[in-house]
């Protein structure tokens, strides 16, 4: 099985040390075999003068040893102890808890492993990027493994009114995959539905990779075709009528940083041709210009829209789409991350109503977890902001949310529209479908109906309690 030597462990991280220690050049030197109590007395000091968390592990889990960087984020018992335990609280190994555990795929692959995990530490849980090597001595046998924690600056597992946040597996696969794009220079492609948080992602990754670097925002979907061009590459003075100085282009602006085109879908082929020869040349020419302009950035697209799709049908060039996705990352929808929504609800009210210590009440945040949310986070803040708006004291109820008829499921749902568009009816045989229909469908409480329908409970239970009208559960 393919575990690293002792002596290539210490060739592999020793960028982390100045030139003139010793070890750096023992892998190069011929070595006798280590016994189990001298490897981990070599790896042991070579740790402690890292600044990064690290740890060493047995097969069975048993935390050997820990740095001082790991003592300093994560406590000082440890050793001794399964590393399951002292991270997560755990009485079992992660993959028997649902997590994905690096030790146990680096047992099945012989290889190092990474995977994104949540990590108590001093000062709550977060996110922890946690890679895992197998070590070898130089007779092969496996033994000892390094585990290394990276806390994540994406993104946070507690409420943050400045940061995504979110716990669930979906989210933490999205940022896995973000935080091994954010050093490279390689150009990523973020797509899923509208509101699920692109823009807060590219300028995560940005901030990850150079963060007092540039990054610029272009939103192709608003501009037109016109003044796309002089917007992305800028222009000359007398290029056109009012074109009255030089004026720099947003291209120009991102030189060094990162350029984010947002709805990247919305681009005109006119200027997709002009986009594909910026990133095939590494240079442009502002309108009215003659010279070519050496362009040096990061690029990042978005879209909610289906590219394959577009290509297949011809709205979108290929050639394109291949330079845009080196490194396609989804964002998922809400409804495939409803165990953030309260921590999600937590961040956001501490953005739309700051000072205020807002919570809601159970039904509420039932009422919010059960909902369709096609406007993803977005349609969330908006319903949080104007809930707030509505709420007298520190409690948001279920009638702040539903107040109005935008908000509710049932009156959005395409099931309604068409049952309700085969002609005229008298209104109680109206009313009795309706009902019908929404004791059914909506999956809402008899007390979250009747606020959905703008009804008193009691009136509610009137109306269902004639003949032929169905109760809701409860």
């Amino acid at each position: 099985m393919p575990c690293q030597p002792i002596w290539a462990v210490l060739g592999l991280i020793s960028d982390h040390f100045p030139a003139n220690m010793s070890f750096l050049t023992c892998h190069k030197q011929p070595m006798s075999p280590l016994s189990h109590e001298s490897s981990l007395d070599t790896i042991s000091r070579m740790l402690d003068e890292l600044g990064e968390p690290r740890i060493v592990i047995t097969e069975q889990f048993e935390i050997l040893h820990a740095n001082p960087a790991y003592h300093a984020a994560y406590g000082t018992a440890a050793i001794g102890r399964p590393c399951y335990e002292v991270s997560h609280g755990y009485r079992r190994p992660c993959n028997e808890e649902g997590e994905s555990c690096p030790l146990q795929m680096t047992l099945a692959s012989g290889q190092p492993e990474r995977v994104l995990h949540i990590h108590r530490t001093a000062h709550g849980d977060e996110h922890v990027d946690v890679e895992l090597m197998p070590l070898a001595d130089i007779s092969g046998h496996r033994h000892l493994f390094i585990e290394k924690m990276k806390p994540l600056q994406l993104a946070s597992s507690q409420a943050a009114a400045d940061k995504m946040v979110g716990r669930s597996a979906a989210f933490r696969h999205m940022l896995l995959l973000a935080q091994r794009a954010a050093p490279s220079s390689a150009a990523v492609l973020l797509f899923g539905e509208s509101g699920t948080g692109k823009e807060g992602l590219a300028r995560a990754i940005h901030d990850s990779g150079k963060p007092s670097a540039p990054f610029i925002v272009v939103d192709c979907a608003s501009l037109s075709e016109t003044l796309l061009e002089s917007e992305l590459f800028g222009y000359e003075k007398g290029a056109f009528t009012g074109a009255n100085q030089r004026k720099q282009g947003l291209v120009e602006a991102a030189h060094g940083g990162t350029l984010f085109l947002d709805e990247i879908g919305d681009l005109p082929l006119s200027q997709q041709v002009k986009l594909l020869r910026l990133l095939e040349s590494g240079s442009f020419r502002r309108v009215g210009g003659i010279n070519s302009i050496p362009a040096s950035f990061r690029l990042i697209a978005a879209t909610h829209r289906n590219l394959d799709a577009m290509v297949a049908d011809g709205s979108f060039r290929a050639d394109l789409f291949y330079r845009l996705a080196v490194f396609p990352i989804r964002l998922p929808p809400l409804r495939e991350r409803r165990d953030d929504i309260p921590l999600l609800c937590a961040s956001l009210l501490e953005r739309v109503a700051p000072g205020r210590a807002l919570q809601l009440e159970a039904s509420a945040m039932h009422w919010l977890q059960q909902h369709p949310f096609k406007g993803n986070i977005r349609e969330l803040r908006n319903l949080l902001e104007r809930a707030s708006l509505l709420c007298d004291g520190e409690r948001i109820t279920l009638e702040n949310l539903c107040s109005e008829d935008w908000s509710q499921p049932a009156a959005t749902d395409t099931t309604t529209r068409t049952q309700f568009s085969c002609g005229l009816l008298p209104l109680d045989q109206l009313e009795t479908q309706y009902l019908d229909w929404a004791c059914q469908h909506s999956g809402l409480k008899r007390r979250e109906l009747a606020a959905a329908l703008q009804l008193t409970e009691r009136t509610l239970y009137r109306r269902l309690a004639e003949p032929e009208k169905k109760t809701p559960a409860d």
